[in-house]
């Protein structure tokens, strides 16, 4: 992840469990000094991926999103490799919040000139990490618990640029009820990225099939592309590809 140590990734791994880890609990978890670990710290910080105050160290990003990006870990790495490798040099691409689109600039290392439009504030280390990536952060209505930012702000400003692809989630994934969500503001978000893009790539991984959730975002035949794993059900993929839907499972 953005060419940190193992021990930084560690760090990382333990802060998101949620328990406290101060320096000398850090410390003693890895075997080596607190002044190691403060500077580990520190390099953690300037990547934005740590936010440090008072002597505590919490990740930047919010529990629940650390949580979300906790489940089917495995499955979200290989989908974001797998739509990483579809964006070419000098292309210009949305990505909508959401934990496994959040792993797409991840991949991204080694492209050249690639703007990235997008609502989700962990992007943002990405733009630090990797100088090949430049990131417009729309505006809008923060909500921590998506680490993204939503509302009429965000939407208005979204209208303003054009890409060649739109990378977009889904909470659930139905033929008969299309793709959903729980939020009105995310499903906004997505419809118009989604609107603005020649391209419509889905990122979802098989848990959310079958799924319903409260809001509807569009019907399956407004997708171009699926990036899905293994476990998404063979006849579900002949159905979709009936309706001109492209399946591809990341391996």
């Amino acid at each position: 992840m953005l060419g940190l140590s193992p021990r930084e990734e560690k760090i990382l791994q333990l802060l998101k469990s949620g328990e406290e880890y101060p320096v000398t609990r850090l410390s003693q978890e890895l075997g080596v000094s607190a002044v190691t670990i403060r500077a580990d710290l520190r390099d953690l910080d300037a990547k934005g991926l740590v936010v440090r105050s008072h002597g505590r160290v919490v990740v930047a990003s919010s529990p629940q999103a650390s949580f979300r990006d906790g489940s089917n870990n495995s499955q979200k790495e290989l989908i974001a490799k797998t739509a990483a490798a579809l964006v070419k040099d000098n292309d210009c691409i949305m990505i909508t919040n959401g934990s496994t689109c959040s792993l797409i600039p991840r991949y991204l290392f080694g492209k050249r000139n690639v703007k990235v439009v997008t609502n989700s504030t962990l992007l943002l280390p990405y733009a630090r990490a990797n100088t090949q990536l430049v990131i417009t952060l729309v505006g809008g209505e923060y909500r921590p618990q998506a680490e993204a930012l939503v509302g009429p702000a965000a939407i208005s400003q979204i209208e303003d640029y054009h890409v060649t692809t739109t990378f977009f989630g889904t909470d659930g994934f139905t033929l008969e009820h299309g793709l959903t969500t729980s939020l009105v503001e995310n499903a906004q978000v997505v419809q118009r990225m989604c609107g603005q893009a020649t391209r419509r790539v889905l990122c979802v991984d098989s848990s959310k099939v079958g799924n319903r959730g409260f809001v509807r975002i569009m019907p399956v035949t407004e997708i171009d592309t699926i990036v899905t794993d293994s476990g998404f059900p063979a006849d579900l993929i002949t159905q979709l590809e009936e309706q001109g839907v492209e399946v591809i499972i990341a391996q």
